[in-house]
């Protein structure tokens, strides 16, 4: 069965699993999740614990069955942890994984032996494997996702609340918690250390914007989907803002321009299929549309016309050759300042009204 991260806590209130599967690419979650399933084994019997680290060569996977299969003479209920960081256990891990989950499927085992099972991202590839799927049958799967921009504040002024502290209701409490998004986007660890920091710096009660300002520090961290996601928005000073980011830690100005030109190539091509009549849902797999991305596409192409998507096409070609260090009349010499250019040109396209005919 599959779990969210917010359905975790009601799940255990009702019993554990013999076995758990957490992925995600978020390590506090995780290692909260994580923690949450502990003290609930704890508080029911289960007070030893081992854990294996596995991959594909140079691991002992019979230890890990031994483990999973006896009993300690001190306690009569265990925690048995497999930590998989590759997510590919190998043909041998991969038999032993099947061979625990029939083990926990056993009520007998189930009652003495807790399995949890700590992978990456759980990509469709991996979820088609055996072994995935037979710990899919035999326990639970929580799915540990990331905390999107736009929950952030409400994430933040939850967590500010379990300490005691919090924000006006007021639209300056509002700006504070965008300020803190702002700063901490992308970077969950550090957002949770800089909640800590203001329960250290301020007491119980009303937090202040100045106060916000005065101790948050700037660790946000973008990634190129950022990127993406800030232009098809048209969201123009967010846009330059995650590009400046993506520059400073050391992105590539070639790769980024990759992206950005995919994006512009899938839009024209998209656009020119609505244009001979195709469907749209058959324009955005002809565009190689895929994901997230479709709904903006979707809600994009309808007010774009293709004039301008094809000088779109055209500055992202001058782009190109800035990269390999060709000199374009009228435009900026260096790559970073020329990708700004063209960010600023996909916002504006992406800003447009509906088109008319």
């Amino acid at each position: 069965m599959a779990l969210t991260l917010q359905q975790l806590a009601p799940h255990l209130q009702k019993g554990l699993a013999p076995l758990y599967v957490l992925h995600g690419d978020e390590p506090l979650l995780e290692q909260e999740a994580l923690d949450t399933i502990r003290s609930t084994a704890r508080a029911q019997g289960f007070s030893e614990r081992t854990a294996f680290v596995g991959a594909a060569t140079q691991f002992d996977w019979s230890a890990v069955l031994a483990a999973s299969a006896s009993q300690s003479l001190f306690a009569d209920k265990q925690i048995v942890e497999i930590r998989l960081p590759t997510g590919k256990p190998g043909k041998e891990g991969g038999s032993i994984l099947q061979k625990l989950a029939e083990q926990a499927g056993q009520s007998t085992q189930a009652q003495d032996t807790l399995l949890i099972i700590l992978l990456p991202r759980a990509d469709r590839t991996m979820q088609q494997t055996p072994w995935f799927a037979a710990l899919e049958r035999a326990g639970e799967v929580v799915r540990i996702d990331p905390i999107a921009r736009r929950d952030m504040p409400a994430w933040l002024a939850q967590r500010l609340k379990a300490q005691g502290q919090h924000v006006a209701n007021t639209e300056e409490g509002q700006h504070a918690l965008a300020f803190f998004t702002d700063c901490v986007e992308g970077n969950l660890m550090a957002a949770h250390q800089e909640v800590q920091k203001l329960g250290l710096l301020y007491p119980e009660g009303l937090l202040t914007q100045s106060q916000i300002e005065a101790s948050v520090l700037n660790v946000a961290r973008y990634s190129i989907n950022d990127l993406s996601e800030a232009i098809l928005s048209g969201q123009t000073l967010r846009s330059q803002k995650v590009l400046e980011g993506l520059l400073a830690e050391g992105e590539a100005p070639v790769r980024l321009h990759s992206v950005l030109t995919g994006d512009v190539l899938s839009l024209y091509h998209a656009k020119r299929a609505l244009e001979d009549g195709v469907p749209l849902p058959q324009a955005l797999r002809q565009a190689r549309v895929w994901g997230p991305k479709e709904k903006w596409f979707e809600r994009l192409l309808p007010r774009m016309r293709l004039p301008m998507l094809s000088r779109l096409v055209q500055s992202a070609h001058i782009v190109d050759g800035i990269n390999k260090g060709l000199k374009f009349p009228a435009w900026p010499q260096d790559a970073p300042s020329a990708l700004q250019r063209l960010v600023m040109q996909m916002c504006r396209v992406a800003q447009a009204p509906t088109s008319r005919r």
